[in-house]
């Protein structure tokens, strides 16, 4: 999924002391990512500013939000926003709510 060049960019928020902002190369960005596991059982597929993202939101608190820029099937940057006055700027959509309802063959 993660394009061999992708670039990793977060707040400082997001992040334990010492790591960089950004980090670049699927490698590094993976093995980085693997550090976040635990959080990943509350992350949701979700429409951030009109664009697939997703959201982390433990008992209904948004920690934070990812853009995805995807290119040829791959992922090839993103963008994890954990800053609280870049957090309530963000419009935020279920993929639920945005997708045509589609009627079942039976009924």
């Amino acid at each position: 999924m993660l394009d061999p060049d992708v670039v990793r960019r977060a707040d400082r928020a997001a992040l334990p002391e010492g790591v960089p902002t950004v980090a670049s190369g699927a490698r590094a960005v993976a093995e980085e990512t693997a550090g976040f596991a635990p959080r990943s059982r509350f992350a949701e597929p979700t429409l951030v500013n009109g664009a697939v993202g997703i959201v982390v939101a433990p008992r209904g608190r948004l920690p934070l939000a990812l853009t995805l820029t995807v290119e040829d099937e791959r992922i090839t940057a993103y963008e994890v926003i954990a800053d609280p006055g870049r957090l309530i700027r963000l419009e935020l959509a279920l993929l639920d709510e945005v997708r045509p309802h589609v009627a079942s063959a039976h009924g």
